[in-house]
């Protein structure tokens, strides 16, 4: 059992926590601004939970889409799916059990809350096969990762304004860029299996690409929050990030393998800058 749980552990990544940081800063963020404020420890606890959950229950189903692919890719054939330890139906009843208990936390929300729920699910779920047919899968998982922010904004205001969308939007530019540079970790074995992504996609200009992708997520979210209006302390966050992304641009410049997947990882660092200088801005 407990060689079992290691391997539930290993499915979810949960020695990698990054991936699930990345929803969850923009997620609080946008709670922070659907309260203009202090959102409540309910609020925190739910979305912070519910990131933890549906991020996991998303790397089963995706590991169980892609088990045929990820054995001609370096970073993925030891996967526990895709090298047979765990058995298909195994991985999708933990995310299954996993996305309900998520569920049952949106449940402590309200109506609207939960009405949104289903539309985050079926993006979460059509995603791993947009890798299939779309030229910019990232643009798929960027909506994924980005349905916090109106489900935030809904459990805060029992209602999506157009300002959580033009949040999304600018979040979905963040995510491909962080995407692109994940993606470019693997694009050799990508190529040769023809699995269809973003840095395959944009071939030679993978790297201004994604420089422009951090300028949109940047400008858009310091436009729709009104940045000149807020105080230094957004200033400094956004300023914090960018000087990141800058950074980033920089180690993936040679397209190596260590210094994209380097700049991938290190990405939640960006979305906590931008999270903290809001807070601090409301204090």
């Amino acid at each position: 059992m407990t060689d079992r749980f290691k391997l539930y552990l290993d499915l979810i990544r949960w020695n990698r926590p990054a991936g699930w940081l990345l929803l969850l800063w923009p997620t609080l963020s946008a709670l922070w601004v659907a309260a203009d404020g202090f959102p409540g420890w309910h609020m925190v606890a739910v979305f912070t939970l519910g990131t933890i959950l549906m991020r996991s229950a998303g790397c089963c189903v995706n590991d169980v889409a892609d088990r045929e692919f990820d054995k001609h890719v370096k970073r993925t054939a030891q996967r526990p799916v895709t090298s047979g330890r765990l058995g298909v139906k195994e991985a999708l009843g933990l995310g299954g059990v996993l996305a309900l208990l998520a569920f049952m936390l949106v449940l402590s929300t309200n109506r609207v809350t939960v009405a949104w729920s289903f539309a985050a699910l079926a993006v979460t779920l059509v995603y791993p096969y947009a890798k299939r047919w779309v030229a910019m899968p990232q643009a798929v998982l960027g909506v994924a990762f980005s349905f916090g922010i109106p489900m935030a904004f809904a459990a805060v205001q029992s209602e999506v304004p157009p300002l959580a969308w033009g949040l999304l939007l600018g979040n979905l530019f963040w995510v491909l860029a962080y995407d692109t540079e994940y993606a470019m970790v693997d694009r050799d074995d990508d190529l040769k299996i023809g699995m269809k992504t973003s840095a395959i996609t944009l071939g030679r200009w993978d790297v201004a690409a994604i420089m422009g992708f951090y300028v949109a997520f940047l400008t858009i979210w310091a436009l729709l929050l009104n940045a000149p209006d807020r105080g230094v302390w957004l200033w400094l966050g956004l300023t914090g990030a960018a000087l990141q992304a800058l950074w980033h641009v920089w180690l993936i410049k040679d397209r190596s393998r260590e210094g994209c997947f380097k700049a991938f990882r290190l990405n939640h660092w960006v979305g906590l800058s931008v999270f903290a200088g809001l807070v601090l801005s409301y204090t």
